[in-house]
């Protein structure tokens, strides 16, 4: 009943997701901000859920409660009740990148979050990692 250590780690292996492997570079989207008055619509908001494989509400109530403001969609558009430049939104979602994005573990971002009762996890579908974030 002895298997050597080739042969464990070959099934180890065998039993990671093939993305795993993939070493592709990850850029965050940036922001195409303009402001009409007094409002700042954020034109490419839905392109940048997608990049970020996160669902439009969260990143929203994110950045609405960071930039302490009112918030909107309209189509593929957020718009924010105030005047905010583009390196405020590029900061945010930044950080938003590192907070609910980014694995801690592995630094990848194919992770997901996951609700269980009142706690929220990052689970990180290359490592397998879970860790907790905090709910927005």
């Amino acid at each position: 009943m002895t298997i050597d250590y080739e042969k464990m780690l070959e099934e180890a292996y065998s039993q990671l997701p093939a993305d795993a492997f993939e070493h592709k570079r990850f850029e965050i989207p940036k922001p195409n901000c303009t402001t009409y008055g007094s409002r700042t619509v954020l034109h490419n908001f839905k392109d940048l859920c997608d990049g970020l494989n996160r669902d439009q509400t969260h990143l929203l109530r994110y950045l609405s409660k960071e930039m302490a403001t009112a918030t909107a969609v309209d189509g593929s558009r957020a718009i924010f009740q105030g005047r905010f430049d583009s390196q405020t939104c590029q900061r945010l979602i930044e950080h938003y990148v590192r907070e609910f994005v980014m694995c801690p573990v592995c630094k990848r971002p194919d992770t997901k979050i996951l609700k269980e009762r009142r706690l929220y996890f990052l689970i990180c579908e290359a490592c397998g990692a879970r860790s907790s974030v905090r709910p927005v």
